[in-house]
């Protein structure tokens, strides 16, 4: 695979990947929503999308009295109309809000009073008929409604029960909830949240102000915010069924299937309304058609990145001194060889990958992937380098415990000069103590074989330090902090490598290379902590160090070398799929044998765009 080729041709791979993969992954989208009246009580709501749907919006059909609303989620669509808010009072109906979140877009159609309501889909639109002059929520009505009215009036299911303050709440207090309520009502839901949130602190554990700010959040977008509030309201009235309709719709919201199926069934054990039980059974089937159509996914990613390398060949700045019972004593001035010359520049890259993943039963499945990774150095074009790797895998699952064994192989190349051919097996084990922490461990087998001569060195053979065999074993540890996406991680490994080299050289009759064999383990620390609603900053700290097993004769001594890196850089998700990567690492490995030794520091910008 002639690199040069490989590297003329990155820009045509990147664009062409990323139109490729825009066709292959492309969603449906809102891009316009009408209101008009046709006439005998009659309001026609016109939903236009880019493709039609399949089927109704999950939702289709139910309502909710208290603020008078309809909510339809539309899974794998985007909101292509420009609006997040609408107005237009006219024909019952207020307005509507639409937020996308977790690969779906909730819009919520806000009415002035319950209305009974029908559905169909006419080509690449939605319509919706609102009839003011029937009866919401009769049998023979396509209608579905559930009715939980926070202010404590008469409700078709269970709600908190509403008792005679002994203290009068302040008139401050009770305005806030009122402008809220009234703000929810308008179809203003982030101004309501905007509202409410400073005062989550000081006020959690008000029922009412915790049931105000969770449907605040959800209806705008925040569906992570509003599972906390939900849970506030459920800690105190455990048969609020409202709340617990309304957080299993924000699990729904989040693609957390799992936990949205548990409380759409703790709602229908609450004897529900028989619409309200219809209605939630819309959802439970969604999760079941969404759980079958996921025993295939496709996953993929394309990236470009653009960088400063402070020292590309990893050049040592340290002057090496020659042992005095060397054999190369004497052959140099002063028996030293001076500092190498750090190599710098810019340079680009262009990465891509996808896999497949088959779910065969409830337990079983296997994956198929690959990754394409390309660097090019604006200057020192001998350091350019490509990869193309693959994995094929077999994988278990049971309710606490992931088992994975994978064969991996790959190639890469450097410039036109060097290539390594690579194969390994691996097995890891994932063990999940709670939502919170999970801990996983690993072993690896792997060997490489050489071909060609490395950039540093150009009539070395790239055997000598490129054919090696190698084992690895370790584990690690993963907490996130419950309710957010700050996490610390940890891991642990050490292995072994063996030089496995013919005699290519005189100087080593029996092959291998000149260190010998090398004996390593490391440990790495990080973490993530969230920095904004759509940005976490992300650091990490490794530490390895490696003993050789043979004599070195320039230094009369086994090389020994330790390596320190660091890494401090921010993921910001300015949209669903793509995400900007800035970051800064910096690496310094300490060697006895100092033309090992080096220092390193890299900036560069990296953006992702991935594909679900």
């Amino acid at each position: 695979m002639p690199i040069v080729k490989y590297k003329s041709l990155k820009c045509w791979i990147f664009f062409g990947l990323m139109s490729f993969a825009n066709w292959a992954y492309a969603q449906n989208s809102i891009v316009a929503l009408n209101v008009g009246d046709i006439g005998n009580g009659t309001t026609m709501i016109r939903i236009e999308l880019a493709q039609p749907l399949a089927s109704l919006p999950v939702g289709a059909g139910l309502a909710i009295d208290n603020p008078p609303r309809i909510v339809l989620d539309f899974p794998d669509t985007s909101n292509g109309s420009g609006k997040s808010d609408q107005d237009f009072a006219k024909g019952g109906v207020r307005g509507s809000s639409v937020a996308e979140t977790g690969g779906r877009t909730r819009l919520v159609i806000n009415l002035d009073k319950m209305l009974a309501y029908n559905t169909k889909i006419e080509g690449s639109s939605l319509l919706i008929t609102l009839q003011d002059n029937a009866v919401v929520g009769r049998a023979d009505s396509s209608t579905l409604r559930l009715a939980e009215d926070r202010h404590g009036a008469q409700k078709s299911m269970p709600g908190p029960e509403i008792k005679p303050s002994k203290q009068i709440e302040s008139e401050a207090h009770e305005k806030l909830l009122r402008d809220a309520d009234e703000l929810i009502k308008n179809g203003k839901p982030a101004e309501a949240y905007t509202l409410l949130e400073p005062l989550e602190f000081e006020r959690s554990g008000e029922v009412r102000f915790d049931y105000l700010l969770g449907i605040a959040a959800l209806d705008s977008g925040k569906a992570d915010k509003a599972t906390l509030a939900f849970e506030r309201v459920l800690a105190v009235d455990p048969n609020f069924a409202g709340a617990r309709l309304d957080m299993a719709r924000a699990y729904y919201q989040l693609g957390d299937l799992q936990r949205a199926e548990t409380e759409f069934n703790a709602v229908l054990k609450q004897n529900p309304p028989e619409a309200a039980r219809v209605a939630i059974q819309k959802y439970l089937d969604a999760i079941i058609a969404y759980e079958q159509a996921k025993q295939t996914r496709i996953t993929g990613y394309a990236e470009g990145v653009i960088g400063y390398d402070g020292n590309i060949a990893s050049s040592s700045t340290q002057t090496f001194t020659f042992a005095p019972t060397s054999p190369w004593a004497g052959l140099f001035p002063g028996d030293q060889l001076p500092p190498a010359t750090k190599l710098k520049g810019v340079y680009e890259g262009v990465n891509a990958g996808g896999e497949i993943s088959r779910s065969l039963n409830a337990n079983w499945g296997v994956y198929v992937g690959a990754d394409i990774r390309q660097h090019g150095n604006s200057t020192q074009t001998a350091y350019d380098s490509a990869s193309l790797d693959g994995r094929f895998g077999l994988m278990y699952g049971e309710e606490q415990n992931t088992y994975k064994l994978s064969l991996t192989g790959g190639q890469s190349y450097t410039a036109n000069s060097m290539r390594r051919d690579a194969l390994g097996l691996s097995a890891e084990w994932q063990h999940s103590f709670s939502a919170s922490d999970q801990l996983s461990a690993f072993a690896q087998l792997g060997k490489s074989r050489a071909s060609g001569f490395p950039p540093t060195s150009p009539t070395t053979d790239a055997r000598i330090e490129g054919d090696t065999d190698q084992a690895v074993i370790g584990g690690g540890w993963v907490h996130v902090f419950p309710g957010s996406k700050n996490a610390l991680f940890g891991s642990a490994y050490f292995g072994k490598e063996l030089d496995v080299a013919p005699a290519i050289s005189a100087g080593l009759p029996n092959g291998g290379r000149t260190d010998g064999k090398k004996r390593f383990k490391g440990l790495r620390i990080g973490g993530q902590i969230e920095i904004a609603e759509q940005a976490e900053g992300v650091v990490g700290l490794g530490w390895q160090n490696a003993d050789y097993g043979n004599l070195n004769n320039l230094i009369m001594a086994r090389r020994s070398e330790s390596t320190i890196d660091l890494s401090l850089g921010v993921n910001w998700h300015f949209d669903k799929l793509w995400t900007a990567k800035p970051q800064i690492a910096f690496s310094r490995k300490n060697s006895n044998l100092a033309i090992y030794s080096s220092d390193r520091t890299d900036v560069s910008l990296t953006i992702r765009r991935d594909f679900k």
